[in-house]
C-alpha cells in the first residue's frame, strides 16, 4: 500500500472516528439536550458507516470486495444528506411529520437496492471495474440513469439545508450565530468537495468527500462545546410568529397587507396569500362586507370590531401599533383578540346583576342605576320627577292557597300587562316581593296618579287564568313626586311613595294614593 493511500484512509478513518465521537458523546448526554441531538446522533451514525465502509473499500484488493464495501457505504451515504437537511430544519423549528420522513427517505432507500443489484440492471453503474491503469483500490466507473437521480436528491438536500441556514441568518441574535456558522460550514465543505468530486477535480478512482468530513465534525464539535449548540437554540421567529394565538395582520407604510399569521386565517377563512400586496380596507371589506369601523393610523388604537363570518357575529379587539421595517420603512401591526364569548359572557353576568330572573324586567340594584343619575338632572333643571310604588293585592292568600308555581305565574302575568301599558322614558322594576317601582322623568303627580290608575284598571280587568281556575288580582299603588325646595334624595322620595302605598293598602286597596306632606 503505497503512502498515498494510507493518507486517504488515515483521513477517511479520522472522519469516521470523529464522527462516531460526536455520535456517542451526544447519545451519553442526550437526557441534557433538547430533542433535535436524537436527529444528530442518527446523522452521524450515518455518515460513520460511510466514512468506515468508505475506509475498508481502500484496502480491498479485487473487484468482488469493492462491490461488497460500495454496497456498505450506501447502507449511510445516501441517507446522510437528507438526514441532515431534517436535522438542520429541526434545529430551525420545522414541524415534521411522519410523510416527510419517508419522502425524504425513499430515495436513498431506492438507492441502497439499486447499489446492491446493480449487477442485475446497471442502472446505478453503467460500469463498475478496477481501474485498468491504477489497480486496487481504484475504481473505474459509469454513471447510470439511478446515479443521476441520486446525486441531484442529494445535491438538493445539502443545498437547501445550508439555504435554511443561511435565510436565519439576519433574523437570529448575535449569541447563536456561531451555532449557524458551524452547520452552514458543516454542509458547505461536503457540498463543494462532492462538487469538484463530479466534475473531475479531485484525485481519480476515489470518493474525496469522506476524507473532508472531520471538518464538518470539528465544527460540529465546536458547536456543541462553545456555543452549546443542543442546550440552547433560537426560535424561529415564524414559529412564534405563528404560534401566537391572536390574530395578527402586517401592513406596509401603505397599509396594504404583507404578512398574517396562522391564527389570523383561522379567524377569517377567506384571508389567503394571494391578498398580499391589496389595500387594507379592501381586504377588509371582501372579509367582512362592510367598511372597516374606523380610520386605520399609523398609531397605537385600541377598539372592538363586529364581523359575521357564516352567519356567526364576532367581535373582536383590535390593538393597532406602528412597526418600523428594515431600511427604515414603516408599516402597522394590526393584532386581533377574539373577545366573542367574553361579550357573551359579560351580557350574561350583566343580565343576571340587573335583571329579575323570573320577569325578566330589572331588579331593585338596575333601578338604584339607572334612577338616581335621571334623578338628579331632574332636580338640576327643576323637572318634575314622579315615583309610583305598586303592590298585588292578597299576594301571599295566592301562594297560600294555589302555591307558589302559580304565585310566580301572576307575577309574570303582571308585568306583562304593566309593560304593555308603559310609555318611552319610563323605568320599571321589581322593587322585591310583590312590589314592583315605576320611575316617571318629567312627570307631575298628577301624571303619575292617572297612569297609576290606568295599571290597576288594567289588572284588574285581565285576571289570571290558570288550570287551577280564574284568579282576581287588583293591584295598590303610592304615588309621590319630588320636591324642588329641599336636598331630597332618591331613597326620601321613595319612602313618600311607600307611605302613599300603605294609605292605599290601608284604606282597602285596588287603588291609588298620592302622597301629600
Amino acid at each position: 500500500m503505497n503512502s498515498q493511500l494510507t493518507a486517504y484512509i488515515t483521513l477517511i478513518c479520522t472522519s469516521g472516528v470523529l464522527n462516531l465521537y460526536l455520535g456517542l458523546n451526544v447519545f451519553l448526554r442526550r437526557h441534557k439536550y433538547t430533542n433535535i441531538a436524537q436527529f444528530f446522533i442518527v446523522y452521524t451514525a450515518s455518515i460513520t458507516i460511510y466514512c468506515f465502509a468508505a475506509a475498508f473499500g481502500l484496502m480491498a484488493t479485487d473487484l468482488p470486495q469493492l462491490k461488497f464495501w460500495t454496497i456498505i457505504q450506501y447502507i449511510g451515504m445516501p441517507v446522510s444528506s437528507p438526514l441532515g437537511l431534517l436535522f438542520i430544519m429541526k434545529y430551525l423549528g420545522f414541524k415534521l411529520s411522519k410523510k416527510w420522513y419517508i419522502s425524504f427517505l425513499t430515495i436513498p432507500f431506492v438507492s441502497l437496492v439499486m447499489v446492491a443489484t446493480n449487477d442485475l440492471h446497471h442502472l446505478h453503474y453503467r460500469v463498475f471495474e478496477i481501474d485498468p491503469i491504477l489497480g486496487a483500490p481504484f475504481v473505474r466507473q459509469e454513471i447510470g440513469l439511478w446515479y443521476m437521480i441520486h446525486g441531484v436528491f442529494t445535491f438538493a438536500c445539502m443545498f437547501v439545508a445550508f439555504f435554511l441556514v443561511l435565510s436565519r441568518w439576519r433574523e437570529t441574535a448575535k449569541e447563536y450565530r456561531p451555532q449557524l456558522l458551524s452547520l452552514l460550514l458543516g454542509q458547505l465543505v461536503p457540498m463543494i468537495t462532492a462538487f469538484l468530486y463530479l466534475i473531475g477535480f479531485t484525485p481519480p478512482g476515489i470518493d474525496p468527500v469522506p476524507m473532508v468530513l472531520w471538518l464538518s465534525s470539528l465544527l460540529y464539535l465546536w458547536a456543541i462545546n462553545s456555543s452549546r449548540l443542543f442546550s440552547l437554540m433560537p426560535i424561529a421567529k415564524d414559529a412564534i410568529f405563528n404560534s401566537i394565538n391572536d390574530g395578527v395582520m402586517v401592513l406596509d407604510e401603505s397599509y396594504r397587507i404583507i404578512e398574517f399569521n396562522q391564527s389570523c386565517k383561522r379567524m377569517f377563512p377567506p384571508l389567503t396569500k394571494s391578498m398580499f400586496g391589496m389595500d387594507f380596507a379592501e381586504v377588509w371589506h371582501d372579509l367582512a362586507g362592510a367598511p372597516f369601523p374606523s380610520k386605520i393610523e399609523n398609531a397605537v388604537i385600541t377598539e372592538e370590531v363586529e364581523i359575521v363570518l357564516d352567519h356567526e357575529k364576532r367581535i373582536y379587539q383590535v390593538r393597532t401599533s406602528a412597526l418600523e421595517h428594515a431600511n427604515n420603512r414603516k408599516g402597522l401591526l394590526l393584532i386581533f383578540t377574539d373577545i366573542t364569548e367574553l361579550k357573551r359572557l359579560q351580557v350574561k353576568l350583566e343580565r343576571q346583576a340587573y335583571y329579575d330572573e323570573l320577569t325578566q324586567i330589572y331588579n331593585r340594584r338596575a333601578f338604584f342605576q339607572k334612577s338616581v343619575p335621571d334623578f338628579e338632572a331632574a332636580k338640576e333643571v327643576s323637572a318634575p320627577f314622579t315615583i309610583i310604588l305598586m303592590d298585588i293585592d292578597y299576594f301571599k292568600k295566592v301562594n297560600d292557597t294555589f302555591g307558589h308555581h302559580v304565585g310566580d305565574q301572576l307575577l309574570v302575568h303582571v308585568v306583562s300587562i304593566c309593560r304593555s301599558q308603559l310609555k318611552e322614558g319610563m323605568l320599571f322594576a321589581r322593587y322585591g316581593g310583590e312590589e314592583f317601582v315605576l320611575a316617571m322623568k318629567g312627570c307631575t303627580v298628577f301624571e303619575g296618579e292617572t297612569f297609576a290608575n290606568q295599571l290597576r284598571k288594567a289588572i284588574e280587568e285581565q285576571p289570571l287564568i290558570t288550570t287551577d281556575g280564574v284568579i282576581s288580582v287588583t293591584f295598590s299603588s303610592g304615588v309621590a313626586e319630588s320636591s324642588n325646595e329641599t336636598n331630597e334624595t332618591l331613597y326620601q322620595l321613595l319612602n313618600k311613595a311607600d307611605k302613599a302605598l300603605y294609605a292605599a293598602k290601608r284604606e282597602g286597596r285596588n287603588q291609588v294614593q298620592v302622597y301629600v306632606g
